[in-house]
């Protein structure tokens, strides 16, 4: 036999059971990063996706959908009603004959309806909400969408900001073999006061420079991190990109020593012969960078991009799923047949009674049904609107990204070439300054040319980078990590 403890911790698995409420309902799994792990951008993508709220939120507002379907159908079901009831009744009289009169008996009656036509309301209603599945899953399409983007743009900013900082960090250390260079021809008194004034100035505007670019970097670690969703990540490596490479095939993350300081307004010690250093420091972050162009032209993209489109095609759903709200409206008109079947007993007399029927009933707010069906119409028209909108929107996101994207695409071999024009050019004025040929400034301007030309070619290939994930991103192509909804 059961015990009243054991029985209610049955009870309680039952409802536990019914209602879908187990620990495992509740509970999220977070994908975390291990020290020292090399991830690239599928990883840190896949991270992304089982860390973000949002695509959990969209997956949880599908299943919810999902559910309305299956819950709109149930109008097909019977309905079950049982009730029962003890009455009891005293009645007294000051009639001799009638005296006192006591009634009391026990009762139990089960009905069951069953809906026979209510004029395609039902199927109206359950077509709705299978519309209403159709966007909520597109819905949830896009958000897996957006949220590769972000990862695509952040993972291209920590690479970016890798590539200006280590070439700040050369640019430093050029400058502090200039400022021991002009020094030594300072105290020969080969140069003048100025130059190495300007030498120490421009020491000193580098070191700047690299502060901030190093502040920069952990400022697009941080972004990375956010956009996986993963908060106190330990030191990990990333690894480059077919479309972002560099000489290193794997570049350090790590923001464990973030509050490190250092002092760098001191100039640099003595260097022994820095009169005989007049080598340029050679600095080739991304040599010999190629990218495969991108396969399709605008007009392909466009006709892609409103095939593939996955909040057009949730405005599409939207759209068929007013048509049927609408629908369901103008049915309320209609009356609903139903049929009923009933079973009574009652102990008093020790009756037992049995009933069936069939009604036809109707119950409609002629007035209010007006203008619930002018608003059904006004849903109608706005979620038609809305898929023009989307249409225009798609056209003109994809244009602009595709002009950016090509624009770029021919401005990035420009751009290699003239870093080593001015590559050239610096160790030209280089080498005249360190014979007495040449003066300071123009030494200093090739400096400048050269440091800004390469800081402008990774900025260009970072911009690529991200033109060319917001394409691909409008295009909806597929993608290597694959997550659905029902995961």
């Amino acid at each position: 036999m059961f015990s009243i403890k054991r029985l209610k911790i049955y009870i309680l698995l039952m409802i536990f059971t019914l209602t879908g409420l187990t620990a495992n309902s509740f509970e999220s799994k977070k994908a975390l990063i291990e020290k020292g792990a090399k991830l690239n951008m599928s990883d840190c993508i896949q991270i992304a996706l089982d860390n973000s709220p949002y695509v959990r939120q969209a997956a949880y507002n599908y299943k919810i959908a999902k559910n309305d379907v299956s819950l709109a159908k149930t109008s097909y079901f019977p309905t079950i009603s049982v009730g029962t009831g003890y009455y009891y009744t005293g009645t007294s009289s000051n009639r001799r004959q009638m005296g006192n009169m006591d009634n009391k008996y026990y009762s139990l009656t089960t009905n069951l309806n069953q809906l026979i036509w209510n004029f395609g309301k039902t199927s109206a209603q359950i077509k709705m909400q299978k519309f209403n599945k159709i966007a909520a899953l597109y819905t949830f399409d896009n958000t897996v969408l957006d949220t590769i983007f972000d990862v695509k743009t952040n993972y291209y900013g920590v690479l970016a900001a890798k590539a200006t900082m280590d070439i700040n960090r050369a640019n430093v250390q050029i400058n502090e073999r200039n400022y021991q260079r002009t020094k030594a021809y300072f105290n020969e008194g080969i140069r003048s006061k100025i130059d190495l004034v300007n030498a120490e100035v421009n020491l000193s505007d580098s070191k700047i420079t690299l502060v901030n670019s190093v502040q920069a970097y952990q400022n697009a670690l941080v972004k990375l991190n956010n956009s996986m969703y993963v908060a106190h990540a330990p030191s990990y490596e990333i690894s480059t990109t077919e479309t972002f490479n560099f000489k290193s095939n794997e570049i350090p993350v790590n923001l464990e020593k973030i509050s490190e300081k250092r002092d760098l307004s001191k100039p640099p010690e003595g260097v022994s012969n820095a009169t005989l250093t007049t080598k340029v420091e050679k600095l080739a972050v991304m040599e010999n960078y190629k990218f495969k162009p991108f396969e399709y032209t605008f007009e392909q993209c466009e006709e892609i991009a409103e095939k593939n489109s996955p909040s057009l095609k949730a405005y599409t759903a939207t759209l068929e799923a007013m048509k049927q709200a609408l629908l369901y409206i103008k049915r309320e008109y209609y009356p609903e047949i139903t049929g009923s079947v009933g079973y009574g007993y009652r102990d008093s007399y020790n009756t037992n009674s049995l009933n069936a029927s069939i009604g036809l009933q109707s119950s409609v707010n002629i007035a209010g049904k007006k203008f619930e069906i002018d608003n059904g119409k006004l849903q109608v028209q706005l979620a038609e609107n809305d898929i023009e909108l989307a249409k225009q929107n798609i056209y003109f996101d994809v244009q602009d990204a595709y002009i950016n994207m090509i624009q770029l695409e021919k401005q990035i071999p420009l751009m290699e070439v003239k870093v080593k024009q001015t590559r050239e050019n610096f160790e030209l004025a280089d080498g005249r300054y360190g014979v007495g040929l040449g003066d300071y400034i123009q030494l200093q301007d090739a400096k400048v040319n050269y440091n800004n030309a390469q800081n402008t070619y990774v900025q260009a290939v970072y911009n690529y980078n991200v033109a060319r994930a917001n394409l691909e991103r409008l295009l909806a192509l597929p993608q290597e990590i694959i997550i659905t909804a029902e995961d």
